[in-house]
């Protein structure tokens, strides 16, 4: 095959040829479902990830050791784009495992346990969720008090998390769990991967405004953790932390294939509204939105697969979010009346888009790390960060 650096688009028309023996087309009649809105059926993405398995099509930028390409940056945007002209089923179940945790474990996980979770994983065979957030931590992620306490060649975990998409049928969870109150909250936390059908774990959904129920409370009490599967070295979890959450405002940033300029304008010409001055306004700023998006998304991943990973995803996140509501807002002027009087894809887009400030990091957060490492801002005071985490009043 052409490697990316071939002229006349010949790695790309190798790119294309491939994928055709493995997909479909997509058309403008496909529905628009991003971040699983909606939509709770997972046999068409394993289905779609299983022909995409044999030449690690889903995965470029993985290693080839591990089932990718091992291609950087500017093949990756090459097999991302081929892929966008193919029918693509709503992922989202999946992405926790291929694109957070994967990435992480190959950053912080033996090769033992690379071998052992990254093949089921891009195959989806196997879903993963986040076991990080917990409802008395806040947006202060290092604050979390879920106990890990060691007992041998085991440790047993107890705690709450909070907001963990999926974990309702994940067979695994990515955890962080306090191992040492001891000492500063950052150095106190161990990583773990949690068998979530085990006794100890019970998970609850919360329903969503928009019909779903994808986030979830867990509740873990005495679970059983073998320490091989311990990611990182103990007291390390907060590294593994960084890695993972770097990954996922990169991954929120895209989307989803469903948001497509052409799908938004077709919606307004199928209504009749194509002239009208107030919906040409909305679709103007929509694809000002989509491209500002993709090239914030463009940028940040590039520094991030050279090594040089920074708060350009902070930005890339915000610039996401942005696009995502501006995306919704057209499709309901689009829509009109019929917006707020019927139900169907349109409107759980619409629905579904307050929630992009809070996943993945909070707006708020995002904008406190561009100011502070990009516009040079004064940082938070932060009083607890040298102090025992048991030391600190709560």
């Amino acid at each position: 095959m052409p490697t990316p650096d071939d002229e006349a688009g010949g790695f790309a028309a190798e790119v294309r040829a491939a994928l055709s023996e493995r997909l479909e087309l997509r058309t403008a009649a496909d529905p628009v479902v991003v971040l699983g809105a909606g939509n709770d059926d997972l046999e068409p993405g394993r289905a779609y990830l299983r022909a995409l398995s044999d030449g690690g099509w889903a995965v470029p930028t993985w290693p080839r050791e591990h089932g990718g390409m091992g291609l950087e940056a500017r093949g990756a945007a090459v097999v991302n784009r081929e892929l966008a002209r193919f029918r693509v089923p709503d992922l989202y179940p999946f992405m926790v495992g291929i694109a957070l945790v994967g990435p992480t474990l190959m950053a912080h996980a033996t090769a033992e346990q690379c071998a052992e979770w990254l093949p089921p994983i891009r195959r989806g065979e196997q879903i993963w969720c986040q076991l990080f957030s917990e409802p008395d931590a806040g947006s202060d992620l290092a604050g979390l008090t879920s106990r890990a306490t060691r007992d041998g060649d085991e440790w047993r975990v107890t705690g709450q998390k909070v907001w963990s998409s999926r974990a309702h049928y994940s067979e695994w969870g990515l955890l962080l769990a306090r191992s040492d109150p001891a000492v500063p909250k950052h150095a106190g936390i161990t990583a773990f991967a949690l068998r979530m059908d085990q006794p100890g774990v019970v998970v609850r959904p919360l329903r969503q405004m928009n019909g779903d129920a994808h986030f979830n409370e867990v509740f873990l009490d005495g679970a059983v953790v073998p320490d091989r599967h311990r990611i990182g070295g103990v007291g390390e979890g907060w590294a593994v932390a960084l890695t993972c959450l770097a990954h996922e405002r990169g991954a929120l940033s895209g989307g989803g294939p469903g948001l497509s300029f052409e799908r938004l304008v077709g919606l307004a010409r199928g209504r009749a509204r194509a002239g009208d001055p107030a919906v040409r306004d909305a679709l103007v700023h929509t694809y000002i939105a989509l491209e500002v998006a993709r090239l914030s998304g463009k940028r940040a991943r590039d520094l991030a697969k050279a090594g040089r990973p920074g708060p350009e995803g902070s930005g890339m996140k915000l610039r996401a979010t942005t696009m995502f509501r501006t995306y919704a807002d057209a499709a309901m002027r689009i829509l009109g009346a019929e917006g707020v009087a019927s139900e169907g894809e349109w409107q759980t887009l619409f629905l579904t888009a307050p929630s992009m400030s809070i996943r993945g990091g909070t707006d708020e957060i995002q904008r406190n790390i561009v100011g502070e490492r990009v516009l040079g801002l004064p940082g938070d005071v932060r009083v607890d960060r040298d102090v025992p985490f048991d030391q600190i009043p709560r």
